[in-house]
């Protein structure tokens, strides 16, 4: 249904030459990064202050028309698609660095700010944000899937460093949801509840973050190992142990030679885990000796070491680029990302049985994980133009969420549900996904904020 002439000639008043109806720029803004074909909005608004987001809400709200949040476009489970069509918020212009307070190790942006951006911002200071998961995300976005990365198994995910958020309500009204204090028991954990709400609750257009000292020392290590199993069971070991390593990384050996390729580098093919410690000089060398020891009881027989800043930053580059690297395996294709997280006691036998299934598909696949905190990726690669290669994926995608959560697990450790997901959130949470539609219908009641996500 075409949008109300009289919506939009309200939203003109505000926004003027900012609100675009072109096709183009619909279509770009109804894609991400997932296998989802576009779901283009019926128009594009493209704020630049928080009084800017209420209006359109407002406005939005006055219609009955739906209003979806828009930061950089990294998503992975079709959560920028505009299912209803409706007004498609662009906040990547709310990209200031409003207040750093480097006292209280803590800073206050708006939504659009990308992690890369903060962390050359904070470069002088002394202080980084630690988030990173591998795309140049927006902040507010990160916040709204409650996104975690690489560095996770050290620094928490986005829960763990959101302090506080200016939220804009479906009806236009904007709160803040918590302040500045390290703790509080005062009321309900509203940060929390809009952390991971995907945009579904409300939009968020201020966010105040934990920030960290820049460590002392920082080295990094590549080892291969000969076997998935080797090189997870020495995960595994080295949580159990205490070591507080930053972040591990795991590829599998097509995935290790499509980044080779792809970033030309020359790691060897096999199972591989990327290490990176934190601390001082002689704590980032004690931990690298403990987990070199664990790695050799394992079979692997080569630790190599990237302990200059540029050779850091070309080994997570590369690390980085490994989405990419897997998509140019098979030209002209979309990658199915699965982002299944189990207890790290389970990782190992998760793992193993989804290379299991994996061996038997006609599809090629790769896999990748944050295997620190137990959270892993299949990357299918699909031909969108076959719907047999589709079912495939759906089929392999069932299973290997389904294992999960047999193990305890989540379908989804860090992407997000979006509408990907949907289908398994009452296998994992049961009556508890009334509880999250009881809380959607009462922030919500128009449902117009980011329709068909998470619940419906």
């Amino acid at each position: 249904m075409p949008l109300p002439q009289s919506l939009l000639d309200q939203l003109g008043a505000v926004f003027g030459e900012r609100l675009s109806t072109a096709h183009a720029v619909r279509e770009q803004h109804g894609k991400d990064e997932s296998h989802f074909p576009p779901c283009p909005p019926e128009a594009v608004v493209f704020a630049l202050n928080t009084a800017e987001v209420s209006a359109a809400v407002k406005i939005c709200a006055a219609h009955g028309v739906a209003v979806i949040a828009f930061g950089t476009g990294t998503s992975l489970e079709g959560h920028v698609a505009a299912l209803k069509g409706g007004i498609c918020i662009d906040v990547s212009g709310m990209n200031a660095v409003l207040t750093v307070r480097p006292e209280d190790l803590d800073v206050t942006v708006q939504p659009g700010v990308t992690r890369k951006q903060l962390n050359e911002y904070l470069r002088d200071s002394g202080l980084f944000f630690p988030i990173d998961p591998g795309a140049d995300a927006s902040l507010g976005g990160m916040a709204a899937t409650r996104a975690s990365g690489t560095n996770a198994v050290r620094y928490g995910t986005m829960r763990d460093n959101v302090l506080s958020l200016e939220v804009v309500l479906p009806d236009g009204r904007v709160i803040r949801t918590a302040r500045r204090a390290r703790k509080s028991s005062a009321g309900y954990d509203l940060t929390r509840l809009f952390v991971g709400s995907e945009g579904t609750l409300g939009i968020i257009t201020e966010v105040t973050l934990r920030l960290h000292g820049i460590p002392e020392a920082i080295s990094a290590a590549v080892c291969p190992f000969p076997s998935v199993e080797a090189a997870v069971q020495t995960v595994i070991l080295t949580i159990q142990s205490g070591i507080p390593v930053a972040r591990i990384e795991f590829m599998d050996d097509l995935m290790v030679e499509a980044v080779n390729r792809y970033s030309k580098t020359t790691h060897q093919v096999a199972p591989t885990l990327f290490f990176e410690f934190h601390g001082s000089d002689a704590g980032v060398r004690e931990q690298a000796e403990r987990v070199q020891a664990i790695a050799a009881d394992f079979g692997a027989r080569q630790f190599q070491w990237a302990t200059g800043t540029e050779d850091r930053t070309r080994l997570w580059v590369a690390r980085h680029n490994a989405y990419y690297a897997g998509v140019a395996l098979r030209p002209g294709c979309r990658a199915w990302t699965t982002d299944t997280c189990v207890p790290i006691s389970r990782l190992a036998e998760c793992l193993l049985e989804t290379k299991e299934d994996l061996a038997t598909s006609s599809l090629i696949s790769t896999v990748v994980g944050h295997v620190g905190d137990g959270n892993f990726h299949v990357m299918l690669l699909v031909d969108p133009d076959r719907p047999e290669e589709i079912a495939e994926a759906e089929t392999l995608n069932r299973r290997i969420v389904r294992r999960a959560l047999a193990m305890d697990g989540t379908c989804t450790g860090e992407h997000g549900v979006g509408h990907g997901k949907m289908e398994f959130l009452e296998e994992e949470f049961g009556e508890a996904l009334d509880v999250m539609r009881r809380i959607k219908t009462a922030i919500d009641p128009a449902g117009i904020m980011n329709p068909g996500k998470i619940v419906v």
